[in-house]
């Protein structure tokens, strides 16, 4: 499914997220699974506005996102460290 407009400006994290999770394989469904384990429950509606850039992520959102991806929250910002 590919989305037919264009980004929102709710979140900078959004579209790493995608690029990270598809990057290592992971369906949207084992990712909602995974946030799960990591103390995070969100709707997979949720997750694809959050992806989309469509909604706001809290601060305790983006840890649990990181864990369940398995890099880091400066990563996620686009903060890489060289």
């Amino acid at each position: 499914m590919h989305r037919n407009e264009p980004p929102g400006d709710k979140n900078i994290i959004g579209s790493k997220v995608v690029a990270t999770r598809k990057a290592k394989r992971v369906k949207q469904k084992d990712f909602l699974a995974r946030l799960q384990t990591f103390g995070l429950d969100i709707s997979p509606t949720s997750l694809s506005r959050l992806e989309g850039q469509y909604r706001l992520v809290q601060d305790y959102e983006l840890v649990a996102i990181a864990k369940a991806l398995e890099v880091s929250v400066q990563e996620l910002l686009g903060e890489q460290q060289s």
